[in-house]
């Protein structure tokens, strides 16, 4: 591994991670790799993660204070080159700090650390958020992986562990969420894998009742998900694109019409000074499928 990259290693598993971004490159259990190869013709992320905001903001501008920030999609945290602060042969947390470039889109002093912790199956993945300023600090925060999938394979879907309503938010131009609904084909808790779901956008579960879902695509072993504190699931990808992005929010969108302060955008966490809060993702790899 070169010096911009990270490997762990914990049996037979394997994992890559980015410190631009301190994103995931590649995830492997027993050879077996779970998460897409970017192709920029595509998709040129793999498991970004999201920071200080999730989601658009209108007009790629958040307002703080009377003044505006050029703050875009899923924020800054995805651009930046991370810190190596404690790394061991299954273990690593990276941070990145505030600094001019910043807070010149967001202004707030901030630590945002990621923590990867592999084992042999599993994967843990907790985003630890602190204040270090002096006044609350408003934010969101997510995970945005994307999984190996085989849209022309049959009998794939996403099963969560309860309920969910059968409609989620339309999308409008820009990204914003509207106060409209459109209806999935969801068949109970799950819900099959078709190959036009993502004809129109992603499908965002806002404040859903499961804390965790099961990935269960072609070929016999399934992705458990749980989570911890993200009360968002997303699902996405690119029709006929051969990956499924399984994302999870502390916060979304801003809605249509939407011209308020950052603290007062729906869904944004506000952190007192020297407060930290945590946000945790876990995968696991099962090689029963589910019935």
């Amino acid at each position: 591994m070169g010096a911009d990259t990270i490997e762990l290693i914990s049996g037979a598993a394997r994992l890559t991670i980015a410190r631009r971004g301190a994103e995931l490159r590649q995830w492997s259990v027993e050879g077996e790799d779970w998460l897409w190869t970017p192709d920029a013709a595509i998709w040129a992320d793999v498991a970004p993660l999201l920071f200080p905001v999730v989601g658009w903001t209108r007009e790629a501008q958040a307002r703080v204070g009377g003044k505006t920030y050029p703050l875009g999609l899923h924020g800054f945290a995805r651009f930046q080159d991370f810190e190596v602060e404690a790394r061991r042969a299954d273990f690593v947390r990276l941070v990145l700090r505030d600094k001019a470039e910043t807070r010149a889109q967001y202004p707030y002093s901030f630590e945002f650390a990621v923590e990867y912790r592999l084992s042999g199956q599993g994967l843990e993945m907790a985003l630890l958020v602190r204040n270090s300023g002096a006044a609350p600090m408003p934010y969101a925060c997510g995970f945005h992986p994307g999984f190996v999938f085989d849209p022309a394979q049959a009998g794939q879907a996403v099963v969560f562990d309860a309920p969910e309503r059968a409609f989620v938010p339309k999308i409008a131009p820009g990204g914003l969420f509207s106060d409209e609904e459109r209806a999935i084909s969801l068949e109970g808790r799950s819900l099959p894998l078709t190959p036009d779901l993502f004809a129109q956008e992603a499908l965002c579960f806002l404040n859903a009742q499961s804390k965790g879902l099961t990935f269960q695509r072609a070929g016999g072993r399934v992705l458990r998900v749980e989570l911890e504190d993200f009360p968002h699931i997303a699902l996405w990808s690119q029709n006929g694109a051969p990956y499924l992005c399984i994302e999870a929010w502390t916060g979304h969108g801003d809605p249509v019409g939407f011209s308020g302060e950052l603290s007062a955008k729906p869904s944004m966490r506000l952190l007192a000074s020297g407060a930290q809060a945590r946000h945790v993702m876990r995968l696991g790899i099962e090689n029963q499928p589910i019935l």
